[in-house]
């Protein structure tokens, strides 16, 4: 790159050597051994969130589709040249300090996405940046992984909730259902009551369908604005999915009891086909977008 500042003078009568695109040099090995030892504690620590919260479940295959990707394109950049840059070192110390900063301030948000830009800046230093532009899009896909602080998410939550519950008593009065509402608490007839729950709420469809449709998206649409409405419409379709499920929970509710409508394999299979659903309407979403705006 000739914006990088090299640490390697490059040869004046000829542009720099291409090295092969696979494997990695001693240089690139310690980069990685000490980007991974760093990371290790925040990386645990994310773990343990991902195998808690619901909604943060998807982060243990995060890391495996973006290093899937790497791999999978690696013969793209087979043709680039190896260039380290003090550019990349910079930005590679400075993540290192606010990864430092994260872990003393115990902001796993920070640590994280200074895990990923600590990787951007080893990248950088060891090959220069027309790497880190060939692997943008598996580096940016890495902080999908990182958990949001969940004081961040509570009165999103909290707002979700109150508009299914909202909406859904609104559908059921058009069927002429008679049901109540008092905040995000749907009272049926005979003094029976419904909790609209936080996985009721979207938030899981919305916080887990993200990544799915950033992926299609880079992957399957060629305009922007086509990739811009893809991701877009995820939230309408993970709260059009959680409305109609509550929807059919109230009706089984009324039908079978709400213990028999809330708990065991009906309201875990409705959970289920709720995201099956609201994945078929972000791939029908985007085999429209692709015959309207077939490329630029």
């Amino acid at each position: 790159m000739q914006s990088d500042s090299s640490l390697e003078t490059a040869d004046p009568e000829g542009p720099p050597p291409r090295l092969p695109a696979v494997g990695l040099e001693p240089f690139e090995w310690f980069l990685a051994i000490l980007l991974a030892l760093a990371a290790a504690p925040a990386v645990v620590e994310m773990a343990g969130i991902w195998s808690t919260v619901d909604y943060y479940s998807h982060g243990f295959l995060v890391p495996l589709v973006s290093l899937g990707v790497v791999v999978a394109t690696r013969e793209e950049r087979r043709g680039l040249p190896r260039q380290r840059s003090k550019l990349g070192l910079g930005v590679f110390v400075g993540a290192l300090v606010v990864y430092a900063f994260g872990a003393g301030a115990g902001l796993l948000v920070v640590q994280g996405a200074a895990c990923v830009a600590a990787a951007a800046g080893a990248v950088w230093l060891a090959r220069g940046g027309a790497w880190v532009r060939a692997l943008s899009f598996p580096l940016g896909f890495a902080l999908f992984m990182v958990p949001l602080p969940a004081s961040w998410l509570a009165p999103v939550i909290v707002r979700l909730q109150l508009f299914v519950s909202e909406a859904a008593v609104a559908c059921l009065h058009w069927f002429d259902a008679t049901v109540a509402r008092e905040g995000n608490v749907i009272l049926l007839p005979g003094g029976e009551s419904l909790f609209v729950a936080e996985a009721c709420s979207g938030v899981t469809s919305i916080v887990t369908l993200t990544p799915i449709g950033v992926f299609l998206a880079y992957y399957t649409l060629r305009t922007v604005s086509a990739r811009i409405l893809l991701v877009a419409g995820v939230v309408p379709m993970a709260m059009l999915g959680n409305l109609l499920r509550v929807v059919g929970t109230v009706f089984a509710a009324r039908s079978m009891g709400v213990e028999a409508a809330t708990q065991g394999t009906i309201h875990d299979t409705a959970g289920l086909l709720v995201y099956v659903v609201a994945c078929g309407g972000l791939l029908g979403l985007g085999s429209i977008l692709r015959r309207v705006t077939p490329g630029e």
